[in-house]
């Protein structure tokens, strides 16, 4: 299964090793399942770890390190590549995510952002870390 893992759970992750997110994201990372991310949250991880968390700088590394040895990076699409029911999506920074996860064909996408998990989409299924941890 292709699991696309959102921003908000790969920071969890990274800081909190313990945490349900971190194990979420530990079971997208073994077989069968395949963990996805997209650009635009990596891009936003670093964004996020420069403003809010600049003294743990060296605890984003050492994710971004792991991570890349254990995750498929997608691209994500330009804005004119709108799919279906993205405007079921309040969130318009979130609307790029559910692009990425819609065109490379995702399974899950895994999350604890409200926009997704109240949209009532259900391609790709929407689940939270507990929900996935779970599963």
């Amino acid at each position: 299964m292709n699991c696309l893992i959102d921003t908000n759970i790969l920071i969890s992750a990274s800081l909190f090793p313990e945490s349900v997110p971190a194990k979420a994201f530990t079971k997208a990372t073994i077989y069968p399942n395949v963990a996805v991310v997209c650009d635009y949250s990596l891009d936003e991880l670093r964004r996020v770890y420069n403003k809010k968390f600049p003294h743990k700088l060296h605890v984003f590394e050492h994710f971004l390190s792991l991570l890349m040895l254990s995750v498929k990076i997608i691209s994500t699409p330009a804005e004119d590549e709108c799919v279906p029911d993205e405007n079921k999506i309040r969130d318009l920074n979130d609307r790029p995510i559910l692009r990425a996860a819609v065109k490379y064909g995702v399974d899950i996408l895994v999350t604890g952002d409200k926009d997704f998990l109240e949209a009532g989409l259900e391609n790709p299924k929407i689940m939270t870390a507990a929900e996935f941890v779970n599963s």
